[in-house]
């Protein structure tokens, strides 16, 4: 993230204080950000909506408990990473308490979204099927370190995970992205016309 150590410390005080416009200028420089990456990681818009709305109530609630050397980017990270982590395991509860209902959540590929559709170039809609297809472990850290621009310690922060491991699954996601990349087709001319 290209948000400052200073810049941290200077917000995260007047969020200790209850400065609502402090948590504008926090809303502003990572709510698209923490969309994105919930988006991606759940690859359901509605979930993202709903997980990132959470992660500005969390932020609300604990910003009087903010220690003064809080990084901002992988707090909230770290939040929203956990809130999605919780969403699925809640996810796998229904579906084994209750397996009747579990027609009534939406399955498969999803159509394309607004997302689907800003990201048609060829090269680009390639990296995002290869990143859709690879375990949420491995997507998560490339999303942190290659998209939102965290260090892979800030990464293994968000993830609750040493440096180390990091180093290790980071490795590991690249090998496997470039792996699912190779393996993907040329999008079909009439669909390339459909999306355009």
């Amino acid at each position: 993230m290209d948000v400052d150590q200073e810049f941290d410390q200077a917000i995260v005080a007047r969020l200790r204080t209850g400065d609502s416009s402090a948590f504008d200028v926090v809303y502003r420089a990572y709510h698209a950000h923490l969309f994105n990456f919930l988006a991606r990681l759940s690859r359901r818009r509605e979930v993202a909506e709903d997980l990132v709305e959470e992660t500005w109530l969390r932020l609300v609630a604990s910003a009087p408990q903010l220690r003064d050397d809080t990084r901002l980017g992988p707090w909230l990270f770290t939040v929203a990473r956990n809130l999605y982590r919780s969403y699925c395991r809640s996810r796998l509860v229904e579906a084994s308490h209750a397996a009747d209902l579990i027609s009534l959540w939406p399955g498969g590929t999803p159509a394309f979204t607004p997302f689907d559709v800003a990201a048609a170039s060829e090269a680009e809609r390639r990296v995002e099927a290869a990143l859709a297809g690879l375990p949420v472990t491995y997507r998560e850290v490339l999303l942190l370190v290659c998209v939102e621009g965290f260090t892979p310690a800030e990464a293994a922060a968000a993830c609750g995970i040493t440096p180390e491991a990091m180093r290790q699954r980071l490795s590991r996601a690249r090998n496997l992205l470039a792996e699912r990349l190779q393996r993907i087709p040329a999008m079909p001319a009439r669909l390339q016309e459909v999306m355009w």
